[in-house]
């Protein structure tokens, strides 16, 4: 085992559970054991809800201008630790080095606009009559939990808590349990950039604990990510709990591929965006829309899905089911009249034959009824579904459950705008495989790709994680009563 078992974090310190129940954590890339993670109990939750408990009084009256200097110096940390942290996510999650260090990179530039909140939270104050003033101030809600997934152990994280932190809150964190070893090191870099104790808290383990913070009478508010099954059932239960919860859950997106695209552009960025992160992302394109004779872009795509090599440009999925289940797909898919342009299965690494690879796939002639088309593969496979117009191919896209992210590629300003305006997605993108929103731009879908109000990052975030108060004033009795007063 190369790392100590994973601790849960609390009152400032690393605490070893007292649960005799635990996983191995093993690495995606070559199958060896990391560490392990314990199934932590609902009593050592609890321990960790009071620590934050505790913690809130000081923190939310420190002024958010001294608030956000420990994020200024979390972010140096940040840098400073940039190799080491993206060793680690590469490690845990299977990334490659360079879609480790993107993620890294990304959770600096989340860490940059939170420290931006001071500009951004300042409130309104106006003359709303002679004499009388209104003004509105952002308070933070309380305890807060955040529970983040296995695909970007560290930046799923980041887009919640230094948010959430800088606005006041105090934080239980709940890593996925195949990938905890980010979040370990996230605790460590916040306590030596001088966040009091109690403010961030680590509790690990699985559905006891996930179940245990939408039912924790001290925790205000709830974000998830994650599957949409599992989407669904935290947030109708943090809020049948009377908490405010937003629930990110699966995608399939779809790419509008027409005619008069650009191919070169087209094929590397269709094919970026099935094969990074080995798919294993919710921007991920999945569905591929040829509308009309695009054939000349597809025999590009394949052209550049063979490019993508398992274990130098290609990472690793998550486990060995993972692995299987993906497999399973394009399998199902062959069986049922589709035709696999480029095969992934049976991916073998040498020198890591313990790793878990999926290779690129490419499946031509999908029919909008296939598994492949519809559910959420996670995986690196883009399913190809042919139509004649756009309004086919829309139809196809709409009727999908998912809304997270939609492109189209075209030189055609019209047919952009076509799209734009009626894919049924939050995030869409134009000659962009991965249209996800850069800071202060706010991260989100709609559908059953979300459930709940306001988005994860940026601006929206703000709104999430505070309570506004509203306050009208009058000092001057000549000022005189009127309907306002």
């Amino acid at each position: 085992m190369k790392y100590e078992k994973v601790k849960n974090y609390y009152n400032g310190e690393f605490v070893e559970s007292v649960s005799t129940e635990s996983l191995d954590v093993v690495s995606p890339l070559d199958g060896n054991l990391l560490s392990q993670v314990p199934m932590s109990t609902v009593d050592e939750l609890n321990a960790a809800v009071e620590s934050a408990k505790n913690a809130f009084d000081a923190w939310s009256k420190t002024p958010i201008k001294e608030r956000v200097q420990v994020f200024f110096r979390y972010r140096a940390l940040l840098e400073r630790d940039l190799d080491e942290l993206t060793k680690l996510v590469s490690e845990e999650n299977g990334k490659t080095y360079d879609e480790a260090k993107a993620e890294v990179e990304k959770s600096i530039e989340l860490t940059e606009f939170a420290c931006s909140m001071p500009q951004l939270v300042s409130g309104e104050i106006l003359e709303v009559s002679k004499g009388v003033e209104c003004r509105t101030e952002h308070f933070p809600l309380g305890v807060v939990a955040s529970i983040v997934p296995f695909n970007f152990p560290l930046m799923v994280p980041n887009w919640t808590m230094p948010n959430a932190l800088v606005l006041g809150n105090t934080m239980i964190m709940k890593p996925s349990e195949l990938v905890p070893l980010s979040v370990q090191k996230m605790a460590e870099l916040l306590k030596e950039a001088g966040l009091p104790d109690g403010v961030f808290n680590v509790i690990n383990g699985g559905k006891e604990i996930v179940e245990g913070i939408c039912a924790h009478r001290e925790i205000e508010a709830v974000s998830f990510v994650g599957s949409t099954h599992v989407a669904k059932l935290v947030y109708q239960q943090a809020t049948h709990n009377l908490k405010r919860c937003i629930a990110l859950g699966g995608a399939k997106n779809h790419l509008f591929v027409l005619p008069d695209a650009n191919p070169s552009m087209t094929a590397t960025n269709v094919t970026a965006s099935m094969s990074g992160c080995a798919g294993q992302r919710c921007m991920a394109a999945s569905a591929m829309l040829a509308i009309g004779n695009v054939d000349s872009i597809i025999n590009q795509i394949c052209v550049e899905a063979k490019k993508v090599i398992p274990g130098k440009n290609l990472g690793a999925v998550i486990s060995k089911a993972a692995k299987e289940r993906i497999e399973n797909y394009i399998t199902e898919a062959e069986r049922g009249g589709a035709k696999i342009l480029v095969d992934g299965r049976n991916a073998v690494v040498e020198g890591k034959e313990n790793g878990t690879y999926v290779g690129a796939t490419v499946i031509d002639f999908v029919t909008p009824e296939m598994s492949v088309a519809k559910e959420e593969i996670f995986g690196p496979v883009i399913s190809i579904m042919r139509t004649e117009n756009l309004d086919e191919a829309l139809k196809i896209e709409n009727a999908n459950p998912y809304g997270n992210a939609a492109s189209v590629f075209t030189q055609s300003g019209g047919a952009a705008r076509y799209i734009m305006e009626h894919a049924s997605a939050g995030m869409i993108g134009v000659n962009i495989g991965v249209p996800v929103p850069r800071e202060p731009f706010s991260f989100g879908g709609w559908n059953e790709s979300r459930f709940g109000a306001n988005d994860i990052t940026g601006k929206s975030s703000i709104e999430f994680w505070t309570k506004l108060k509203k306050t009208t004033t009058k000092w001057n009795a000549e000022a005189g009563v009127n309907w306002m007063s």
